[in-house]
């Protein structure tokens, strides 16, 4: 029951994650908290009066509501995940207001890297290109898509990432029961199918003005780093890309022209220090060779599966990177021998499945 109290308490209109974690400190738990008197409420000195009366207000109209909320989500197959579960999201615990409870469908998986995709609403056929392209090209390496659910960038970039059988998760600014905009509601089933929906507000919670800014705190919060795909100047995705920064993370931005509007808020970005990114090569290189081989050896795997790969072919696709181009001769060596007419062939082969590339001299790298 405390992560129901819990979940309950961080939805106090004016409750802070800060607030909530000193008033755990003072009660011990989170029914304690909801139990507490007026007047033991008002000694810690932790709410101001209007806050105060802010909390007892809300206790009032929803007295019962953390013992009637288990059998709702229930009913929903809402699950609820605490900053102690090993399912919470790593690294946004790390992040200076991580909400203590997350509500979520589907599947939370902390095993792979996760970048965040965030951009207009209002999307050209480019943003569209540039979306589809990234997320598949990502969620194929085996890294996790985390967006919004949004019109636009958000939902293609959801899309391209289960385009390739793909981990997504979508943000949202509302509760995880709701489906907004309500012509996504099939795209937030099939996320829950291949990832989750989270959201840190209660089940029936509808969206405002003020819980769609307040959620890309955890988009970014999640996540390695931050691409964003397309903006305007005075664009949303702009708020996540700056809760990026003050988190230290890393902030992308695909380029566009400077008459475009739909790209000055990106073009602004990268004057001011985000990375450019012209291919997923430019993210991948930014972590090392511990993302880089966790997400090679899934594309392995997903390879694997697509192509049915035999085992001569897949030794040697185990061998390439889509930024690193091998010679045959290399190959071979790598191979620890090998008959080369042999080798040759079946690059040939990989090239004419569509599953490699060479170029004009002859060099060899994963499409």
């Amino acid at each position: 029951m405390e992560k129901y109290f819990l979940s309950v308490l961080q939805n106090i209109p004016g409750m802070t994650s800060t607030i909530l974690a000193k008033l755990l400190d003072n009660f011990k738990s989170g029914a304690a908290i909801w139990q507490a008197s007026e007047k033991e409420l008002a000694h810690t000195n932790l709410l101001t009066e209007n806050k105060l009366e802010s909390f007892l207000q809300f206790r009032r109209d929803n007295s019962s509501y953390p013992e009637t909320l288990p059998d709702i989500c229930h009913k929903q197959h809402i699950k609820l995940v605490s900053q102690e579960d090993e399912e919470y999201p790593i690294l946004l615990k790390e992040t200076f207001e991580p909400p203590h409870i997350l509500f979520y469908r589907g599947y939370l998986i902390n095993t792979q890297p996760r970048i965040a995709m965030v951009g207009s609403r209002k999307i050209s056929p480019y943003g569209r290109a540039v979306a589809e392209s990234f997320s598949s090209g990502l969620a194929s390496l085996g890294i996790t898509i985390v967006s919004g659910a949004a019109y636009g960038v958000d939902t293609e970039s959801h899309k391209g990432a289960l385009s390739v059988g793909g981990i997504t998760e979508a943000i949202l600014g509302c509760g995880v029961d709701v489906a907004y905009p309500r012509s996504n509601i099939k795209l937030l089933e099939e996320i829950t199918e291949r990832g989750a929906v989270i959201s840190e507000y209660l089940p029936g919670t509808q969206p405002t003005k003020y819980t769609f800014p307040a959620r890309n705190r955890i988009i970014a919060g999640m996540c390695s780093g931050t691409l964003v795909v397309e903006a305007a100047q005075r664009s949303g995705a702009l708020i996540t890309a700056d809760y990026a920064l003050k988190e230290n993370r890393d902030v992308f931005a695909i380029p566009g022209g400077i008459f475009t509007q739909g790209s000055i808020g990106c073009n602004k970005l990268i004057q001011q220090g985000a990375k450019l990114v012209l291919d997923i090569g430019d993210i991948i290189s930014e972590y090392g060779d511990f993302i880089k081989n966790k997400t090679l050896s899934a594309k392995n795997d997903n390879m694997e599966k697509k192509f049915a790969l035999s085992e001569e072919e897949r030794r040697i696709y185990s061998l390439l990177t889509p930024d690193r181009p091998l010679s045959v001769d290399e190959i071979i060596y790598n191979l620890h021998g090998g008959d080369p007419a042999s080798v040759a062939f079946l690059l040939l082969q990989l090239e004419i499945r569509g599953i490699i590339k060479s170029n004009e001299a002859h060099l060899y790298v994963r499409k």
